[in-house]
């Protein structure tokens, strides 16, 4: 609050000892400071919704929004943690109650949604990505946050991590076999990697019905052969060809894995124990293959393998015999509908320089970066980058290019969306790999068929809503 002062001083008037006799009174000098408050500033108020809520986490966030204060006199700049997981039912909260933020960190499956629902200021993200640099996003990113009806961006790309085969490079030099891309070098490694060195396995693979694991590594199957839950008419597809081939080729892989019901854990330790060629995992492994992962009853996998960071590939795409898709996350911030234009500005700030990298060196291996001026500094964020090659790291940057998911394709409605979490979210892909791979009760074809029919089901139900 500035203050003004006023000095009200008396004229000093001293008389010489000659005057005292006269009787007049002596002045002394008078100081008097009258404050006046100023009017009040008017102050903007954006709220920053971010998923980013551990409180290490949010002591960031909240340091880069002092500094834009600073700057930006201004503005009051509000953190909000928030679960990502209730994102919807906040975001329904505050636009019944004409309350909605101005910046939410969300998921990309949510900006489709909330596009369509015409929350989101597509002009704005837009604005918000020209300011940063259009050029600087890695084009994939864009591409999944481009509405195809409007031709403009929906969302700003922010971070991500990408799934991919991790493979054993010393291994597949010695056998004369070519990175695990095609379904027809993922057979050829399945077929020669057992025995090779002392590897009981050509490959880990996702079996367990009960657990996530088996979907998500068999969607990006899925997609590298041009199956999908929905055709661009609105139609259940999980019984095409193309669906049972993608079935038929994951059960297949089972004849060079461990036995039984198998998931993240027992799959990461195979590897690490020197029993598996390779491993479905996404970039959270890294740290992994250098100190061990954490094993159920405590304590670190013992890694067996000599420099198992230097000696792992990192292959992201996979080509089918009808596509190529990679697997992955990407984290969006959206400038929600009635924002004020200073959220652009915001949004800026925090993709820019030293700022955004504080961001991603929150979680280093979970935060790939969708900007190519970043890449190099966030290569820098962790002691065990050091441990992998530049060519792996730039395979990880630019897994970006080709991610994919059921969830992300831009020409699904809300209610076939809805129906892709369900599929997921009811274990239907485990469901039907155990059934065929472990139990042998289904083939590929039957599968399919019983697939078709759950999720016939499911989306009746959702358009009945």
């Amino acid at each position: 609050m500035m203050k003004k002062s006023f000095l009200l001083v008396a004229l000093v008037m001293m008389l010489a000892t000659v005057l005292a006799a006269c009787g007049a009174p002596q002045v002394i000098e008078v100081e008097k400071i009258v404050e006046v408050p100023a009017e009040p500033m008017d102050m903007t108020v954006i709220e920053f919704w971010t998923s980013d809520n551990e409180e290490d986490r949010i002591l960031v966030y909240e340091a880069i929004a002092d500094r834009y204060m600073a700057e930006n006199p201004g503005v009051d700049l509000r953190i909000v943690p928030i679960e990502e997981a209730g994102i919807s039912q906040r975001i329904a909260t505050a636009r019944a109650a004409n309350r909605l933020p101005d910046i939410v960190r969300m998921g990309i499956e949510r900006v489709s949604t909330f596009s369509a629902d015409g929350i989101l200021d597509q002009e704005a993200a837009t604005a918000a990505i020209q300011a940063i640099g259009e050029d600087d996003f890695r084009t994939g990113p864009l591409a999944m946050v481009t509405d195809p009806s409007t031709g403009t961006y929906a969302a700003v790309p922010f971070d991500g991590w990408i799934q991919a085969i991790w493979y054993r490079t010393d291994l597949f030099e010695d056998a004369g076999l070519n990175p695990p891309v095609s379904w027809d070098d993922i057979n050829a490694a399945c077929d020669t990697l057992p025995g090779t060195g002392n590897l009981l396995y050509g490959a880990t693979l996702g079996t367990d019905p009960g657990q996530n694991y088996p979907h998500q590594m068999f969607e990006q199957v899925a997609m590298s052969n041009n199956a999908w839950p929905f055709d661009a008419e609105g139609n259940v597809t999980m019984n095409t060809p193309e669906m049972v081939e993608a079935l038929a080729f994951y059960a297949g892989l089972q004849r060079c894995a461990p036995p039984g019901p198998q998931y993240w854990r027992g799959a990461r330790e195979a590897y690490q124990l020197d029993q598996a060629g390779t491993l479905v995992y996404s970039t959270y492994i890294m740290d992994d293959l250098v100190d061990g992962s954490g094993l159920e009853a405590g304590g670190n996998v013992d890694i067996l393998i000599e420099d198992l960071p230097g000696n792992t590939g990192f292959a992201s795409m996979m080509e089918g015999p009808n596509g190529s898709a990679s697997y992955g996350q990407l984290v969006t911030l959206g400038i929600m509908e009635g924002a004020d234009p200073i959220a652009q500005d915001v949004v800026k700030f925090y993709m820019s320089g030293d700022n955004y990298t504080e961001v991603l060196a929150l979680a280093p291996f979970g935060k790939v970066p969708t900007l190519e001026s970043a890449v190099e500094g966030w290569s820098g964020l962790s002691p065990y980058f050091a441990n992998y090659s530049a060519e792996t790291l730039g395979q990880i940057a630019g897994g970006f290019d080709t991610m994919q998911r059921w969830l992300f394709r831009p020409d699904y409605d809300s209610a076939q969306r809805a129906v892709v979490g369900d599929i997921e979210g009811r274990l239907l892909i485990p469901q039907a790999i155990s059934n065929i791979a472990l139990e042998g009760i289904m083939t590929p074809e039957t599968a399919a068929e019983w697939l078709q029919e759950q999720v016939d089901a499911i989306y009746a139900e959702r358009q009945a809503e």
